[in-house]
């Protein structure tokens, strides 16, 4: 659509707002300022009521085809101003076909994944009467304790970027009008994942320099990608609350990015403030959520409850609720609601029943797993072997397979690693036991909204006991073992961050026990974070990082350890040693070091806080080579561009997939800069004896900025390392300088 064309269309929604502003009562437009919840627990008088006065702009915790058509017909008809609903809910990996869990996707590092996976499942969620997802969430984190680090890009701006507008594009398309295609929402804007010892909800304290250079600029990439809507962080952010926080709401995302779109609160964040201690009462929340820029109050009714009257009272404008009512009803327009405010009941099954999204689920898993270690070629395995013991309590679960955040209704239908591998060699006897369960200590309030996720009791000492004799006997009997350990869905999103990283329970004991045993050993793991595994990474040969891998995870499983497809996943986060050690990241300033590498040097006397394995790392069953590393020129100007070429080569005997990595580091400046910095990566496919230049472009973009000494964005006039290699640590070095 060219550039006219689009003008024109953008004048004709504005021509129909501005009409329908003029109609609209105070009571209604305060309405389209409400979500309102659709489930059992919500809170707030039933959603038929509200929506029939007018009462109400958006749905969510509803996932009910027939009941999105019936509370449409009572908007369209029975509400005053026929303004039709947006209906909402967390996709946030996939709709019925589940996809690697974000952190997974990020550990792709190829944009094509989040871009694919989250194309099909927004054209899910459409066809189930769908609008809108809670997705992206583009929290950078660096404390792997923190439960919801498995929704988001891991811990590097650069790579979050990337990903944060290969999922925009996926949800939203190149048209919000496309039937198949969501609105995304970009959150928890900002700085939610810094939340102190990575505990969730609680309170951030972050440098300007910390905000801007490493937890904006995903945000910003989902801005620059047309994201339509933004939600609000839960926490404080430097004593104010992301939900009231003028400077995020008006100063960055509308005055200095030109956003237009609108903001949704989290769940009752506008009430919140009150228990945060910003706001004195309800009346008070509701002003400061409303001046601050905050369109959409998520259900804790505040705005309902006092918007009218503190326009009645002077000390809110009509003008300024009109300014935040108006991107709602554009974004309505825009979608084409009002002239096709229903869907089609009988699409769904006949959309989910496409089996291209099946395989995009499974290539999308093959991607995003990571071979963290491959001791004597173990891997890939034989499908030849006689018999296989498949052991661990993650191993035949579809919720750990499909992993946290689900939508709300759904019923897993993963195919579990065990069954994957059933499938895969159906010639060959494949055995099964558990081990002992593994449980959080303390439940997590999310399984009393899921159905079918009912706590069962704790197995008591003589049934774990009982449960790893079985699981060591199928051990023994065994040519071939392979251990699928890690953590339940349950055990990482939200409100799921721990204190430790080890296995829970005992599957650190099982896993050294069946070890003992003699037989050749894998160690594949289903998890939604870093996890410690010390003793697995210096004893059993072959670990394969799973994550979440979604419904065809199984198989995807399968399809790596016996040959089918070779990993070429990268980790798009540290792995600590210990939990202790968090928050550890690759990007750290340069200190005093007399001794031992400066970038991990002592800092404790009982142990070094090395990292178990860095950013960027993953392996694959070929090799590798980089070399002829080049600059097109030593010196450039502020301002100016140059290029970096290098070689890869696959040394091996096998077609496999590297990613090119490019780091640098800014020597001096007017601030200190860390001590590496991603800016440029690649995936790349060559066969055996293949070589390939690959090519990166680094200028302003890549050199600028924010300067705690200039309060400003700057480029300094400095000298500068580069790196390119496979991970964070690589050695591969060249240097240039940029001049005044």
């Amino acid at each position: 659509m060219s550039k006219v064309n689009d003008s024109g269309k953008e004048k004709q929604v504005s021509v129909k707002v501005e009409a329908l502003l003029k109609k609209m009562s105070l009571e209604e437009k305060v309405g389209q300022l409400n979500q309102v919840g659709g489930a059992a627990f919500s809170p707030g008088p039933a959603a038929e009521d509200q929506i029939r006065k007018g009462g109400a702009g958006s749905v969510l915790w509803l996932n009910d085809t027939q009941k999105f058509n019936e509370l449409q017909k009572i908007a369209i008809e029975e509400s005053p101003s026929g303004i039709p609903l947006l209906f909402a809910l967390d996709v946030i990996h996939g709709y019925r076909t589940i996809f690697p869990v974000p952190l997974a996707m990020a550990a792709s590092w190829d944009p094509d994944v989040p871009e694919k996976s989250q194309a099909v499942a927004a054209k899910e969620a459409r066809a189930a009467g769908l609008h809108w997802t809670f997705g992206p969430m583009l929290d950078i984190c660096r404390d792997a304790r923190w439960g919801r680090i498995v929704e988001g890009a891991g811990e590097d701006p650069y790579l979050g970027s990337a990903m944060a507008a290969a999922q925009v594009r996926g949800f939203q398309g190149d048209d919000v009008t496309d039937p198949e295609r969501m609105l995304a929402c970009a959150k928890h804007f900002a700085g939610y994942g810094y939340s102190e010892g990575g505990r969730d909800y609680d309170p951030v304290y972050l440098s300007e320099s910390q905000l801007r250079n490493i937890v904006l600029p995903p945000f910003k990439a989902a801005v620059d990608a047309g994201v339509e809507t933004f939600m609000s962080a839960y926490m404080d952010l430097n004593d104010v609350p992301a939900t009231g926080n003028r400077f995020l709401l008006r100063k960055v995302l509308r005055e200095e990015w030109g956003f237009d779109g609108f903001v949704v609160s989290d769940a009752f964040a506008v009430a919140n403030m009150v228990i945060q201690g910003h706001a004195k009462d309800r009346r008070e929340a509701a002003l400061r959520g409303l001046k601050s820029g905050m369109n959409m109050d998520m259900s804790s009714y505040t705005y309902t409850e006092n918007a009218a009257q503190l326009v009645a009272d002077g000390v809110l404008t009509e003008a300024e609720l009109d300014e935040l009512v108006r991107p709602i009803l554009t974004i309505k327009f825009k979608m084409g609601l009002f002239e096709k405010p229903y869907v089609d009941e009988t699409l769904l099954e006949k959309v989910i029943a496409l089996p291209e999204h099946r395989a995009t689920s499974r290539w999308s898993a093959q991607r995003s797993m990571v071979l963290l270690r491959n001791e004597g070629g173990l891997l890939p395995l034989s499908k030849h072997v006689k018999k296989i013991a498949v052991i661990g309590p993650v191993a035949d679960s579809m919720q750990a397979t499909e992993g946290s955040w689900m939508v709300f209704g759904h019923t897993p239908t993963a195919v579990t690693v065990l069954q994957g591998i059933r499938t895969k060699l159906p010639n060959v006897e494949v055995t099964y036991a558990s081990g002992p369960e593994i449980r959080r200590d303390i439940p997590s309030w999310f399984e009393s909204l899921m159905a079918g996720q009912e706590r069962k009791p704790e197995q008591t000492p003589a049934e774990s006991e009982a449960a790893f004799q079985s699981a060591l006997e199928t051990a023994k009997a065994a040519d071939q073992v392979i251990m699928v350990l890690g953590e339940t869905d349950i055990m990482a999103g939200e409100a799921a961050s721990r204190a430790s990283l080890d296995l829970p329970g005992r599957q650190e004991e099982l896993l050294k026990a069946v070890s003992a045993l003699g037989k050749p050993v894998v160690l594949v793991l289903l998890n939604g974070r870093p996890l410690s595994i010390n003793w697995a990474a210096e004893n059993i040969p072959a670990i394969l990082e799973a994550w979440e891998p979604g419904t065809e995870g199984g198989n995807a499983v399968a399809d790596i350890l016996f040959g089918d497809a070779n990993p070429g996943g990268k980790l798009p986060v540290t792995f600590p040693r210990r939990g202790s050690h968090a928050p550890l990241y690759y990007a750290r300033n340069t200190t005093h070091s007399p001794e031992g590498s400066p970038m991990y040097n002592p800092r404790y006397w009982d142990g070094l806080p090395v990292p178990l394995y860095p950013f960027g790392f993953g392996l694959s069953y070929t090799t590798f080579e980089f070399s002829n590393l080049k600059v097109s020129s030593e010196k450039i100007k502020v301002g100016e561009s140059l290029t970096v070429t290098f070689d890869v080569t696959n040394t091996g005997k096998l077609a496999g997939d590297e990613v090119a990595q490019l780091y640098i580091h800014q020597k001096y400046g007017t601030d200190t800069r860390p001590m590496r910095e991603l800016k440029g990566f690649e995936r790349i496919t060559l066969q055996p004896g293949e070589k390939k230049t690959v090519t990166f472009k680094l200028g302003k973009d890549e050199l600028t900025y924010w300067s705690t000494n200039a309060n400003a964005w700057i480029q300094d006039p400095a000298s500068f390392d580069l790196w390119a290699g496979s991970d964070s640590q690589a050695s591969l070095h060249a240097e240039f300088e940029v001049t005044a």
